[in-house]
C-alpha cells in the first residue's frame, strides 16, 4: 500500500507544471516547516508528505489541489479528500515585519472603507492563493498605489521566487495582509481594489467570499 501511495503521489507531483508546484508547497506552510519545503523537489516533498502523513499523504495533497483549482487531477488519480480542511492558525507577528505607518481608519493606501467590526471575515491562505492567481501584470502597480506597499519590498519578493507571477502575487498580498493583522478581511481588501485596474472578476471572486 505504501509503494502505491508513493508512486501516485510523485505521479500528480509531475503531472503539475513548475508554477503550480511551487504554489502546492506554499499551501504546505501550515503543515510542513518552510524550511524543508522550499528546497524540495518532486521526490523528496514526496518523502517529507509519506513522512509527515503516513496513510494521508493523498489526501492532504489533493485538498491542497482543490485550492490550486486542479480537480481533474483528484479525479484522474482517484485522491481521497480530507473531511475537513482545519483553518489555518491566527498569524503572529514576527520580527522582520516592517514597522510600517498607515492611515488608523484604513488599509488601503487611498484611504477605503474600514471593515465593520460585526464578524468581519479574514482573509485566508487560500483565499489570497485564488486572488492572486487572478491578478494580472500589474502586480506591483496594485501592491504600491492601492495596498501601500514599499517597491523595494516587491522587488524583493520578485527576486526570491524568479519567474514565478503567481507567487510574487500571493506574496504580496500575504505582506498586505501581515501589515494588515485583524483588519485584513475580505471587505477591506475588496475596499482597496475597488479602483485598481483589475479584471472585474477579482471583485466578483471578493463579493462572494463575503457571503460564505
Amino acid at each position: 500500500m505504501a509503494r502505491d501511495e508513493r508512486t501516485t503521489l510523485l505521479e500528480v507531483h509531475q503531472a503539475l507544471p513548475e508554477e503550480q508546484f511551487q504554489s502546492l508547497k506554499f499551501l504546505l506552510e501550515g503543515r510542513v516547516p518552510a524550511g524543508l519545503l522550499l528546497p524540495a523537489s518532486r521526490p523528496e516533498l514526496c518523502r517529507i508528505l509519506l513522512q509527515r502523513f503516513p496513510g494521508n499523504s493523498l489526501s492532504v495533497t489533493a485538498g491542497i489541489l482543490r485550492q490550486l483549482g486542479r480537480l481533474d487531477l483528484i479525479q484522474r488519480f482517484q485522491l481521497p479528500l480530507e473531511e475537513q480542511i482545519p483553518e489555518e492558525a491566527p498569524w503572529k507577528p514576527n520580527g522582520d515585519t516592517p514597522n510600517v505607518r498607515r492611515d488608523p481608519t484604513s488599509g488601503c493606501h487611498h484611504g477605503g472603507i474600514p471593515a465593520p467590526p460585526v464578524n468581519p471575515r479574514r482573509l485566508t491562505e487560500k483565499d489570497l492563493m485564488q486572488v492572486a492567481q487572478r491578478l494580472g501584470k500589474e502586480w506591483q502597480e496594485v501592491g504600491i498605489l492601492h495596498l501601500g506597499l514599499e517597491r523595494s519590498r516587491l522587488e524583493q519578493i520578485q527576486e526570491e521566487n524568479p519567474g514565478n507571477p503567481v507567487l510574487w502575487n500571493f506574496e504580496m498580498l500575504r505582506e498586505w495582509r501581515r501589515r494588515e493583522q485583524h483588519e485584513a478581511t475580505v471587505l477591506q481588501l475588496q475596499s482597496c481594489l475597488k479602483s485598481a485596474r483589475l479584471d472585474p472578476g477579482i471583485l466578483d471572486f471578493l463579493q462572494n467570499l463575503q457571503g460564505d
